[in-house]
């Protein structure tokens, strides 16, 4: 709860400091605690199936056999490793024959797109 003065009552120059203070670390921490948007899974899956089912159906890749969506593949292969950060980096660049869709899908869609990735990769 905020801190407030009773009708009448001046406050301190401390007790306003002690007051911004606290409203501050307050504010910081919910920054720190929570993401920009969590990521929809859900969401994930229709974006995928419009954007990347084509060369990436059923976890497969069809342009490089062995780099498919399993775990294993994405560890050995993705720069970052096994990680949602990684495939949003991956998404949002492109690599060798996987092109940028950075361009063409908002923050939010490529990191729902991952989040659906690696929920089905193991």
């Amino acid at each position: 709860p905020a801190l407030r003065k009773p009708a009448g009552v001046q406050m301190s120059g401390q007790a306003n400091a002690a007051k911004f203070a606290i409203a501050g670390a307050a504010g910081a921490a919910l920054l720190i605690a929570t993401p920009a948007f969590a990521a929809d899974r859900d969401a994930g899956e229709k974006i995928f199936t419009a954007n990347c089912a084509a060369c990436h159906a059923g976890g497969r890749n069809s342009v490089v056999a062995e780099r498919t969506l399993e775990k294993a593949a994405l560890e050995k292969y993705l720069t970052g490793g096994y990680a949602e950060k990684s495939v949003i980096y991956q998404v949002t660049n492109g690599k060798n024959s996987m092109p940028a869709f950075g361009g063409r899908l908002s923050d939010e869609d490529i990191a729902n797109v991952a989040t659906y990735v690696i929920s089905t990769s193991e």
